[in-house]
């Protein structure tokens, strides 16, 4: 399992999120071109799992008290299994199953990545505000060597098991009182 913390994917994490969220509806968005009836992959969180990406905008940017505009407002963590671990939990789950696997799982890593701040009133996932997302898919960008040799284009999906879940984790508290931020020693 590859878990990994970043500023931010795409867009800037210094203003809103916006921009990020709407990156990561971009599953959503082919879905329903495919087909508009098809149910959309909603985000979750430890209390909810049918979350819309209205509600992760406005929550996390506006969970920012006494932030500057220089401040990062939230961090994105990358939970990305190996495809060996994906086609065990297939295996082990079925498909769905493997899905509500590792949501369960990045629900329990956000849990231990609040309990490693060691803050007073930040004791778990309970206390701090997150929103995951789970992908089916990893895309090629221009970066990718298969892009750059054309053997595949920009945005076409990548072979092999991809699942990941992608979380918007805001830079305060549940309360928006204390500061976390995963880049700090």
């Amino acid at each position: 399992m590859h878990i990994n913390i970043s500023k931010s994917e795409t867009g800037n994490n210094k203003g809103s999120s916006g921009q990020l969220v709407n990156y990561l509806e971009k599953e959503n968005r082919l879905l329903y071109e495919q087909n508009p009836k098809l149910k959309p992959e909603y985000w979750f969180n430890h209390e909810r799992q049918t979350i819309q990406p209205y509600e992760v905008r406005y929550e996390i940017d506006h969970n920012t008290d006494r932030l500057s505009k220089d401040e990062s407002k939230f961090f994105l963590v990358n939970i990305s299994p190996s495809e060996n671990e994906l086609l065990f939990l297939k295996e082990e789950f079925g498909e769905d199953g493997a899905r509500q696997q590792l949501k369960q799982y990045a629900n329990q890593v956000m849990d231990e990545y609040a309990r490693n701040f060691k803050k007073d009133r930040v004791n778990g996932n309970k206390d701090i505000l997150y929103y995951g997302k789970l992908e089916n898919h990893r895309y090629y960008t221009h970066k990718d060597d298969e892009v750059k040799n054309g053997q595949a284009k920009r945005g076409d999906p990548k072979p092999g098991e991809q699942m990941h879940v992608q979380v918007i984790v805001s830079r305060k508290n549940i309360t928006d009182s204390i500061r976390l931020s995963p880049l700090n020693n």
